[in-house]
């Protein structure tokens, strides 16, 4: 049985890069740029398949870590033209106006949003909404038997103690806007590790108080449970829409933040997974079904594409970057310069990756 959930981490794993991939194929097809391959995966060609027509060839390669669209002029050293002598210079990326080519480099991230967007709606249609109004409040001793007691723990006392009832709608938690319960369960989590302002409406007047939620301990981050439960809200077009859209944010929202967090020293580096980190993820997740194992997509998508937006050297939003520069000055940046920028990113994110994956192997066999 791990056997099979090992292979559909991969298998999950595996489309999402596919679809970022999809994203520039599209991209640049619609541009008429000349692709050269379309590859999933890194390393040497485990099957490959070249079309007549295209010229393009559609490969699988060995270690699923990743994958790439490799097309004339995306680099700036010219080894692509080298390898293909017989390629159309007019159809090179590099000769594209500088906005084709920030939506080729982008192209990638947003597919990734968009199917994070898509996975939610389809979330959205067939599970029942949750509102932010509280339905009822549980108890320590209930609390404790979900949580246990070594990782629980209060401060000030159950919700139901500081002023918090069943009734209440939950507007804004430290005056942030909360619409749906997940942006209402993830504000809580977030913020509850001190107290927290709570912004209320309670039989038509809008109030406020201040509550300190109990709090977990998970590999090294102090977070805040919600020790109550929400109305479920009627399932209508227009909440389905609603829905749909805020459940996208607040993931973003979340993979932002947490971006935010660890660079500002919130979350340690036990925090950070790597790929074989992600893997043990969706293979949790899909033992616990369907659903989890949809919400875990749309967060590892979404995650990449925010990740890859990020404008550092070697990631799309660094090229997305000097695409900008491009665009403003209506000057290219010079091509020794960007092989230099490339080069030395490429250096820092794969031993990133390496650093992070050692740490994801030594976490696994200290759990084994």
């Amino acid at each position: 049985m791990i056997v099979l959930y090992i292979f559909l981490a991969l298998l999950v794993f595996g489309f999402l890069i596919f679809i970022h991939e999809l994203g520039h194929f599209i991209a640049a097809r619609a541009f008429g740029v000349q692709i050269f391959e379309f590859s999933l995966g890194m390393g040497p060609k485990l099957v490959w398949y070249k079309a007549k027509k295209s010229g393009i060839t559609y490969s699988l390669r060995m270690f699923p870590i990743g994958g790439f669209v490799s097309m004339l002029g995306e680099d700036s050293d010219g080894e692509i033209e080298k390898e293909h002598p017989d390629c159309d210079p007019t159809r090179s990326l590099g000769v594209r106006p500088a906005w084709q080519k920030l939506i080729v480099n982008a192209a990638g991230a947003l597919m990734n949003l968009f199917f994070g967007f898509l996975v939610m709606t389809l979330i959205a249609v067939f599970t029942t909404p949750g509102s932010t109004t509280v339905a009822k409040l549980y108890s320590v001793e209930q609390m404790q038997e979900n949580y246990g007691d070594e990782l629980l723990s209060y401060t000030a006392g159950p919700s139901s103690e500081q002023d918090l009832a069943a009734g209440d709608e939950i507007i804004a938690v430290n005056g942030r806007r909360v619409h749906i319960m997940e942006e209402l369960h993830y504000a809580v989590m977030h913020d509850g590790n001190e107290a927290v302002e709570l912004t209320l409406r309670r039989n038509g007047e809008k109030i406020t108080r201040t509550v300190t939620f109990p709090t977990i301990t998970e590999q090294g981050q102090t977070l805040g449970i919600p020790d109550f439960a929400v109305k479920a809200e009627q399932k209508t077009f227009g909440n389905i829409l609603k829905q749909s859209f805020y459940k996208s944010v607040y993931v973003v929202r979340m993979v932002w933040e947490s971006i935010f967090d660890l660079l500002r020293g919130r979350y340690g580096v036990e925090a950070v997974s790597g790929p074989v980190g992600t893997a043990e993820v969706i293979v949790d997740a899909a033992k616990n079904g369907l659903y989890s194992l949809s919400l875990v997509a749309v967060v590892i998508s979404v995650n990449l594409g925010i990740f890859n937006l990020l404008p550092l050297p070697a990631l799309d939003g660094g090229h997305v970057m000097l695409n900008l520069i491009e665009l403003i000055t209506r000057k290219k940046v010079p091509p020794r310069y960007t092989a230099v920028i490339d080069a030395v990113g490429l250096l820092v994110l794969l031993s990133l990756i390496v650093l992070i994956t050692c740490k994801d192997v030594t976490s696994l066999f200290k759990r084994g």
